[in-house]
C-alpha cells in the first residue's frame, strides 16, 4: 500500500510538470505573435534616417552681383605752366581743397609786363599810321574827283590805307596773346578738388608746357569705382534681360553698395553708370563703373573696393542652401526631397547662381516640397527617412523612437 501511495504522487508531480510547461509554450507562442508588429514597426523606426527638411516656396529673387576693383578720381587734373619764368611764391597748402580758378603759383611777371606795353605802343603806332593812310585817301579821292591826282595814285592811297588798318589789327592781337601770357603768369586750377603735393618749389625755373606737372588736383566728390567682370558674365547678363528670364532695371537707377578693404560698408550709396564698350583682349574682361558720393574723403584713388547691385530679378524660383545640392561624377546638381511615404527621391535642378551661402535654382522643384537639409550622409533614393527638424524646429517623434 505505501508503494502505491508514492508511485501515484510521482504521477501527479510528472503531470503537473507537463501541464505547466505546456502553458508556459503556449504563453510564449500568444506573447510573440502579439508584439510582432510593434517590433517590426520598431525595427524600420530605426533603419529610416533622420533627416532636417525645409519647405520650399518659390518667390522673387533680385540677381545680386559682386564685383571687385578700385576707386578713381571723378576728374583729374596736371598743372603745368603756359608760360616760361621763375616761381615768385606758391600759393596753396598742400592736401587743401581748391576751387576751380584759385590762384597756385604765381611766376616772375615782369618780362610779361614788358610785352604787354610794348604792344600797347605798337597798337598806337598802328593806329596813327592807319589815321594818317585814312586821311591821304580820302584827300586823293576829291582830288581825283577834279583829276588833280592820277587814278593811279589814288589807289595806292587807298591800299596804303587798307594795309594801315590791317596792321592794327595785327597789333591788337599782339597785345591780346601778350595779356593772356601775363595772366597765365598765375597759374590757376582748372577744377575743384583736392590738391596733392607740389613739384616745385619757390625760386625753380618752370617753362611753357613742360612734361613735369606743377601739382596735381582731384574731385573725390563723387568718385568713381571701376569693377572689373569678365566678358562672358556681362554676355551671360545680358543674355538673360534679352530672354526675359531676368526682369531688368534702368541702368540709371540701380543702387551699387561698397565693401572697404577692412570689410566695413561704405556709408553712401552708388549708382552704377555704364559698362566699358571694349574688351581687354589680354584679360578677358569688362570696366563696370559707378559714381558714390564721397563727401568726407574716405574714398580715394587706388583703392581696392567690392561692390554689390542688382542685376534685375528672377521670378518664381527657389533659393535653397549650398549643403542641401550633391553633385553627380558628370558635375549635376540633383538634391534630396520628402515624399509623402516618407522616403527620400532625388531630383535634379538648375541652378541660376550662388548668393551667399544659397544657390537659385530654377527648374527641378516644385512649391511645398520638403527639401532635406541635414542628415544626407545617410540618405539614399528610395529609401525611407525620419524627419527630425522642420524649417529649423524640432518635430514631435513618435513614442518609442529614439
Amino acid at each position: 500500500m505505501q508503494l502505491n501511495a508514492s508511485a501515484t504522487k510521482r504521477s501527479q508531480f510528472t503531470a503537473g510538470i507537463a501541464l505547466v510547461s505546456t502553458a508556459l509554450f503556449l504563453s510564449a507562442c500568444g506573447g510573440d505573435h502579439g508584439s510582432e508588429p510593434a517590433q517590426s514597426a520598431g525595427a524600420a523606426q530605426q533603419m529610416a534616417a533622420a533627416v532636417g527638411v525645409i519647405e520650399l516656396r518659390s518667390e522673387e529673387v533680385q540677381s545680386v552681383r559682386e564685383l571687385t576693383g578700385r576707386a578713381r578720381a571723378f576728374a583729374e587734373a596736371e598743372i603745368r605752366p603756359q608760360v616760361t619764368g621763375l616761381i615768385q611764391r606758391r600759393l596753396f597748402t598742400e592736401g587743401q581743397a581748391v576751387e576751380e580758378g584759385e590762384a597756385l603759383y604765381q611766376i616772375d611777371p615782369a618780362e610779361y609786363r614788358a610785352e604787354v606795353r610794348s604792344a600797347q605802343a605798337a597798337l598806337r603806332g598802328a593806329e596813327a599810321s592807319a589815321a594818317a593812310a585814312r586821311e591821304t585817301a580820302e584827300r586823293f579821292e576829291r582830288l581825283a574827283e577834279i583829276n588833280a591826282v592820277s587814278r593811279q595814285d589814288y589807289d595806292n592811297a587807298v591800299a596804303d590805307m587798307e594795309r594801315a588798318e590791317a596792321d592794327i589789327g595785327i597789333r591788337e592781337a599782339a597785345l591780346a596773346r601778350a595779356q593772356i601770357d601775363l595772366e597765365r603768369t598765375t597759374v590757376r586750377s582748372p577744377i575743384s578738388g583736392q590738391i596733392g603735393r607740389s613739384n616745385v618749389t619757390q625760386g625753380a625755373l618752370v617753362t611753357a608746357n613742360q612734361s613735369t606737372s606743377l601739382a596735381r588736383v582731384l574731385q573725390l566728390d563723387p568718385i568713381y569705382v571701376d569693377l572689373t567682370t569678365a566678358s562672358t558674365e556681362l554676355l551671360r547678363w545680358k543674355q538673360d534681360v534679352a530672354s526675359g528670364s531676368i526682369s531688368n532695371i534702368e541702368n540709371s537707377n540701380v543702387p551699387v553698395t561698397i565693401i572697404l578693404e577692412n570689410g566695413s560698408e561704405f556709408p553712401e550709396t552708388g549708382q552704377l553708370g555704364f559698362s566699358e564698350v571694349n574688351v581687354d583682349e589680354a584679360a578677358g574682361t569688362v570696366i563696370v563703373r559707378a559714381v558714390v558720393p564721397n563727401p568726407d574723403g574716405l574714398l580715394l584713388p587706388g583703392m581696392f573696393v567690392t561692390a554689390s547691385f542688382s542685376a534685375g530679378s528672377y521670378d518664381r524660383v527657389f533659393v535653397i542652401p549650398q549643403r542641401a545640392l550633391q553633385r553627380t561624377p558628370r558635375g549635376d546638381g540633383y538634391v534630396y526631397v520628402v515624399d509623402e511615404n516618407n522616403t527620400a527621391q532625388s531630383r535634379t535642378v538648375s541652378i541660376l547662381e550662388s548668393q551667399g551661402s544659397n544657390w537659385v535654382v530654377t527648374e527641378g522643384l516644385e512649391d511645398g516640397d520638403q527639401l532635406i537639409v541635414s542628415g544626407l550622409q545617410s540618405v539614399r533614393n528610395g529609401a525611407p527617412v525620419r524627419v527630425t527638424s522642420r524649417n529649423g524646429e524640432p518635430t514631435a517623434q513618435p513614442a518609442g523612437a529614439q
